[in-house]
């Protein structure tokens, strides 16, 4: 029953299927989206990336063994259509294809575990076990559509403005910051680490570009539970010298508005699936400095012991009173990492930045230590041995520039987009505490 495509090659996508056509002789290829049998009438919904298309079959006017072998077929059948392009008052595009051949290329194994159309609800966890099906629904397309998008805008903005996109290890012989688990491996005779961050090699390496950026994976041994968490996620990483956290701040205000211009330009289809109305925020965001913050918390009965950070309940709260875009600014410098610059007149406050959207945090950043003596200092303040930095710290001695940066999580700002609760959503197979399959 499964037949070879053979010489056939797709002519055209399903969105390009228009009345133009009328007449016109075409091959598509795709999956049975659905499939309705009228006595003599057999209508077959085919779906490719680009969308839906319909396929029409009247017994009196296609070949009975074409006709019979429509008959055979089932929802998610793989298929490659021969047909003429038809204009129609009935389908739903104006435009249908009357088949000349079919070709069944794969069958289904039934029942399958969810619904690819959507309409029936699924669980996350059957779902993401059956992630490829899962992938076949409207929505969940959408969203990956969206992250195409998002990635070329962001790779455009960045290029546009002077950086140098760069690939760093993920393999490391140390740290790169404490306070965040790491995944050893077995690394030949001897224990490397998964990198949690680009942080120390693109810190090292304006120091000779100036202005870099990566989009790349990081790894975080962290056994949370949550709906915003992941052991494995993607990073916008930048860092940019003769720049502060001000300057930084600004670049990522502006890359964020870029790409979601771009995304309400050109994801039109997908935001519609969505139910999603994408409203662009106004520049400057709105800024708030750590003791601000916890003046609101203290309002709202959940008082923060100054240079704590802040807990899930918190963040929730703030989500409650602030619905956009936000930075929190001036952290107490020892609850960021050791290459956070401390303020030259206050030491205890430290030039970093989060950016909040609601109660997520997007993104964090800030002014980095270029003065090697106080970066020593700082490491030791936090229980890291300067010598397991030694390839990093003699970098200081070359000529490092003042420098400044910040890291954005791809997945989280996909969240905010597409307006989804659950950070899997937004991963094509998210790693965690309890998933390493499929």
């Amino acid at each position: 029953m499964i037949e070879e495509l053979g010489d056939w090659r797709r002519t055209h996508w399903s969105s390009e299927i228009s009345p133009e056509l009328n007449g016109k002789e075409v091959i598509v290829c795709g999956w049975v989206q659905r499939i309705r049998k009228l006595g003599k009438l057999i209508f077959v919904i085919l779906r490719d990336k680009e969308g839906t298309l319909q396929i029409t079959a009247h017994q009196n006017t296609v070949d009975s063994n074409l006709f019979e072998k429509l008959k055979k077929l089932k929802n998610e059948y793989v298929i490659a259509v021969k047909g003429i392009v038809k204009e129609s008052a009935e389908a739903k595009k104006g435009v249908e294809i009357v088949p000349k051949e079919i070709k069944i290329l794969n069958t289904v194994k039934f029942p399958l575990p969810l619904d690819p159309t959507g309409k029936v609800p699924a669980e996350i966890d059957t779902r993401l076990d059956a992630r490829i099906l899962d992938l076949r629904r409207p929505t969940t397309f959408a969203i990956f559509k969206i992250r195409h998008v998002v990635l070329q805008s962001i790779r455009k903005f960045f290029v546009k403005n002077g950086f140098i996109e760069v690939n760093t290890p993920k393999i490391i012989a140390t740290a790169t910051e404490g306070g965040t688990e790491l995944f050893p491996v077995s690394y030949f005779e001897r224990v490397a680490y998964l990198a949690q961050s680009p942080q120390l090699y693109k810190e090292e390496l304006t120091a000779a570009f100036e202005k870099v950026f990566e989009i790349g994976p990081v790894f975080r041994a962290e056994e949370h539970r949550t709906t915003r968490h992941l052991a494995e996620l993607i990073m916008v990483d930048m860092e940019e010298a003769f720049a502060t956290a001000d300057d930084v701040m600004k670049t990522l205000e502006e890359l964020i508005i870029c790409v979601l211009q771009e995304v309400k330009e050109k994801c039109t289809v997908e935001l519609e699936t969505l139910n999603r109305k994408l409203e662009i925020p106004k520049t400057p965001f709105p800024r708030y400095t750590y003791d601000e913050i916890l003046k609101v918390l203290e309002k709202e009965n959940m008082p923060i012991p100054w240079g704590e950070d802040l807990p899930t309940p918190a963040v929730r709260k703030l989500g409650e009173k602030f619905k956009g875009p936000y930075f929190i600014v001036d952290w107490p410098t020892e609850s960021k990492p050791f290459y956070i610059k401390p303020k030259d007149n206050n030491p205890k406050i430290c030039e970093a930045f989060d950016l909040m959207w609601s109660w997520l945090e997007l993104a964090s950043g800030g002014t980095r230590i270029h003065n090697k003596e106080l970066l020593i200092e700082r490491l030791r303040s936090q229980g890291l041995n300067p010598e397991s930095f030694k390839y990093h710290l003699q970098t200081f001695d070359w000529g490092m520039p003042p420098h400044a940066g910040f890291g954005l999580g791809l997945a989280r700002l996909l969240m905010v987009i597409c307006r989804v609760n659950n950070i899997r959503e937004c991963v094509l197979f998210p790693r965690d505490v309890d998933r390493l399959v499929p």
